[in-house]
């Protein structure tokens, strides 16, 4: 077995040790900006939220998670905070840091509860490429969420999301394929049958009738 230089062991300790340190350190923030945002001061809760940001994605799956928290603040200002990192990550010129946080979202889609997986398809809507469309398009298989997802695949650019809403409209349930093929034509596809319910009268009128009347 041949035996490392004592150069190379002590490069790859500085190399160990930094990283236990860095992630120690996002440790730290990411416990900060918690302990901010349950924080019963207005004012803290809300100078973390804006912060949050410079904590990034270690900091979502807990944030998700407060989502939840019985005082109303407190999920408002995890909510605010989660929609900060998004848009910060999304910025021009930093595509790894959107893939990270993009992954850290797709993993919040699997989470117990109805309104975070939403609100995690709401933000994948935002920020999601290709890898975004087999997660999201699985959940139009859920009846709760399905028009959250369908929402988020109209949103995401490339032919990947185009090409599953094409596949829904075959497989969805009929009274769902309308939405779809709504979906369909705001992305500038022609659609044939499942015309446009906006377009359809929801409430029965007297106007022709009345202007019959009047003409006699």
């Amino acid at each position: 077995m041949k035996l490392l230089s004592p150069s190379t062991v002590s490069s790859l300790t500085t190399v160990a040790a930094l990283a236990i340190d860095s992630a120690s350190t996002m440790a730290a923030e990411t416990d900060a900006l918690l302990n901010g945002i349950k924080s019963k001061d207005d004012k803290q809760r809300c100078r973390a939220w804006q912060n949050a940001a410079a904590v990034g994605t270690p900091a979502i799956a807990p944030l998700a998670a407060l989502l939840m928290d019985t005082d109303i603040e407190i999920a408002r200002a995890a909510r605010h905070a989660i929609e900060n990192i998004v848009h910060h990550a999304g910025r021009p010129g930093a595509a790894a840091e959107a893939r990270a946080v993009e992954t850290e979202l797709i993993s919040v889609l699997k989470a117990e509860f109805p309104s975070i997986r939403r609100m995690a398809l709401w933000m994948l809507s935002e920020i999601g490429g290709d890898n975004t469309v087999q997660p999201v398009a699985a959940i139009l298989a859920d009846p709760q969420l399905r028009d959250d997802a369908r929402c988020a695949l109209q949103r995401i650019p490339g032919e990947n999301s185009m090409k599953a809403l094409n596949d829904a409209l075959a497989t969805v349930p009929e009274e769902f394929k309308f939405a779809i093929a709504e979906s369909l034509r705001k992305r500038g596809q022609t659609v044939n049958g499942y015309p446009s319910k906006k377009l359809a009268p929801t409430l029965s009128t007297q106007v022709k009738a009345q202007r019959a009347a009047e003409k006699k």
